[in-house]
């Protein structure tokens, strides 16, 4: 149970005192098991802000307190500085009777899930619940409503009256007890000055300790004047030490009933006759106060996100588990503990994120959410920022789960620029030589071979509309990179067969599948079949390097139009092959295109009448990437992706305008290690 005392000085700033923290168990949002707070590992800054309701901005903070641990509970003081209408409202609400609570904000930095039983704050505690067991106070919110809806929290104000009869700069408090008693040992002052009264004021620490009676502050004030009459011999050292003392004593026992308030007379008699201090009087009304309420929970503010760009990271992750990208990819980029922070927070809205961008960027925001918010949160660094990371992690996602053909039959390769590239290679020239008998080793030969690629850029845009922020439709906008994603993959395949099938001319000025390359198979007999596939395969393996040696590279793909996908199949990894003919020849049952280990691609591209030089006949052998350069899909810099990024505001659209693009060039680079087979 939390409590709040407010002192208000006249003159002065009002004055707060209680208990933020008991020691106990929590129910917060977010967390599976209640959670206690272990305050011997809590770290306790020397002062610490009093806001209103855990509002991290400037206008929230009335006041600042400092803490201290104090019986297994968290207590508080401190004063309210501001003078903004939440402060006022606080104090004017005090002084009607209204009721205050205490909650505390602190950033955890370790935590413990515990099943069985613990003593923590000096009670037990029962299993399961998170044991926070080290923490940094943050701050501490004064708040209308606690944790339990059933206990409530009474707010005691003493409001001063000042001595008329005191200088501007010398005003104290008195009760009306206080006054009556200043004018009686005012009329008796003649008598001041008797010898046996100086061994009383020698010692103004312990007033007369008639029960009944509040203690003789007027008189105490007297004495030092009779010391001065009856004994000159007194120093002025003795005389200021007197004034003090008497300062000093009369000041305690303003404080005193000041925070007894009439409430408590016996802690108030009691405190003035035994000489307590105010610290060990606030204490004692607090646990008086304490013991007459039932035990109940604290509203705290837990907070296992850091400010700054760790929150940035939290958000991010919780809007992407938002539109599903799963928690196993993020935890590679934000780490387990920021995508666990981000689960509980997953379903935040999208004018939630927009008013958290705000607060990141200190952005004023107001209560309601007009277009007025909504322009201001586009202006932000944030919004955009997390937006465009979340955009591209679900881009990212579409795009990897997109198959893609060109990426299995083609190497890759990075350019720097978007001009035409030259992409050499070095190739030996002549076999191995026998060593001459006195060790000389032969020179080798080298040629370099050259081919063509060159990268375009190719984008598109979307918008997050105004409409989308208000119905909290964020699966509409996350729609369009999912779907650029599979574009993005997509294109890849489009430029690669594009080319393929336009059959180019090359720098020899032969097209790049011809009998001058000798990885051309056309006529009747190349229709796909087992003959024709056989005639393919030593076509391939027959092709020769620059020296009219063999490349001695294994075909490895067999790429056909949907129309022959089957038919591919079966003569490439049936066990058998059935044979019929009119001659009733005996035939072997065996297949020897299995052992081809040929792997069946197939590509709907190949036979879209779309595409120039489309055939639903026509299919291809290809040898594996890593051992031949056949073709080569070129990216800018390494970047093997598309981006997304956030793109320039338009002034005619009330929304924020994003952009995805990518850089990407494919082109063939050596006719070897390839055969085309016209199929017709």
């Amino acid at each position: 149970m939390s409590e709040f005392t407010l002192i208000e000085a006249a003159g002065g700033k009002p004055k707060v005192a209680g208990i933020a923290y008991s020691g106990g168990k929590m129910n917060l949002p977010g967390w599976k098991y209640q959670v206690v707070v272990d305050l011997a590992g809590m770290e306790i800054p020397e002062t610490v802000p009093l806001l209103t309701n855990h509002e991290n901005k400037t206008d929230a903070r009335v006041g600042m307190i400092s803490a201290s641990v104090k019986n297994n509970t968290l207590e508080i003081t401190g004063e309210i500085v501001s003078e903004n209408d939440d402060a006022k409202n606080i104090v004017a609400q005090c002084k009607a009777g209204a009721d205050w609570q205490l909650s505390i904000g602190a950033d955890v930095k370790d935590c413990e899930l515990v099943q069985g039983k613990r003593e923590v704050n000096g009670q037990e505690v029962e299993g399961p619940f998170y044991h926070i067991k080290k923490s940094v106070l943050r701050e501490v919110s004064i708040v209308a409503v606690g944790a339990d809806a059933h206990t409530a929290m009474r707010v005691t104000a003493q409001f001063n009256i000042a001595n008329p009869n005191l200088n501007e700069g010398e005003k104290n408090t008195m009760s009306e007890a206080q006054k009556e008693t200043k004018a009686v040992t005012a009329a008796a002052e003649p008598a001041k000055a008797e010898p046996e009264k100086k061994v009383e004021a020698a010692a103004p620490t312990a007033p007369a300790a008639e029960p009944e009676k509040k203690p003789d502050t007027a008189k105490a004030e007297a004495v030092p004047a009779a010391i001065t009459a009856s004994a000159p011999d007194v120093t002025a050292t003795a005389r200021e030490a007197a004034v003090a003392a008497v300062k000093a004593e009369r000041e305690r026992v303003s404080a005193i009933q000041s925070i007894c308030a009439g409430e408590f007379p016996e802690i108030e008699k009691e405190a003035i006759s035994a000489g307590w201090t105010p610290e060990v009087v606030t204490k004692k009304v607090l646990e008086t106060i304490r013991a007459e309420r039932p035990a109940a929970n604290v509203n705290i503010s837990v907070k296992t996100a850091p400010e700054g760009g760790e929150l940035r990271k939290t958000i991010e992750a919780a809007m992407c588990l938002r539109v599903g990208v799963s928690a196993d990819q993020l935890e590679k980029t934000y780490g387990a503990q920021t995508v666990e922070a981000g689960m509980r927070d997953m379903d935040m809205p999208l004018r939630q994120l927009l008013i958290e961008c705000m607060k990141m960027d200190g952005i004023p925001y107001s209560r309601g959410f007009d277009n007025e918010t909504i322009r201001a949160a586009f202006s932000s660094v944030s919004l955009p920022g997390i937006l465009s990371n979340v955009a591209n992690k679900k881009l990212l996602q579409s795009y990897e789960a997109q198959p893609i053909i060109a990426t299995k039959l083609c190497s890759t390769g990075d350019l720097n620029d978007f001009k035409e590239n030259d992409r050499f290679r070095l190739t030996d020239v002549g076999d191995l030589l026998p060593i001459a008998p006195d060790g000389e080793i032969k020179d080798g030969g080298l040629i370099e071979e050259s081919a063509k690629n060159q990268l375009d850029t190719y984008g598109k845009r979307f918008c997050l509309t105004r409409k989308m922020i208000i119905n909290d439709d964020l699966s509409a906008f996350m729609k369009v990179p999912v779907a650029m994603g599979n574009r993005a993959a997509r294109l890849i395949d489009q430029l690669f067969f594009s080319r393929l099938l336009r059959n180019p001319a090359q720098q020899d000025g032969k097209a790049l599948f011809s009998t001058a390359h000798r990885n051309l198979l056309s006529g009747a007999s190349s229709a796909l079949s087992a003959d024709s596939l056989k005639k393919a395969i030593q076509l391939f393996l027959d092709q020769v390097d620059a020296d009219g040696q063999p490349i001695s590279v294994e075909p490895r793909f067999l790429l056909v139009p949907t129309a022959l996908k089957h038919l591919a199949i079966e003569l490439t990894q049936g066990a058998t092959l059935i044979m019929s003919g009119a001659d009733n020849a005996v035939r072997p049952a065996l297949n020897v295109l299995a052992d081809e280990n040929l792997r069946v691609v197939s590509s709907p591209y190949l036979g879209n009448s779309a595409y120039e030089g489309a055939s639903q006949t026509g299919w291809y052998l290809f040898g594996d990437p890593k051992t031949v350069d056949t073709w080569e899909i070129g990216y800018l810099k390494g970047k093997r992706t598309p981006t997304v990024e956030r793109g320039e505001t338009d002034f005619n659209t009330l929304g924020l305008w994003f952009r995805v693009y990518f850089d990407l060039g494919v082109r063939e680079q050596d006719h070897r290690g390839m055969v085309k087979s016209v199929g017709q």
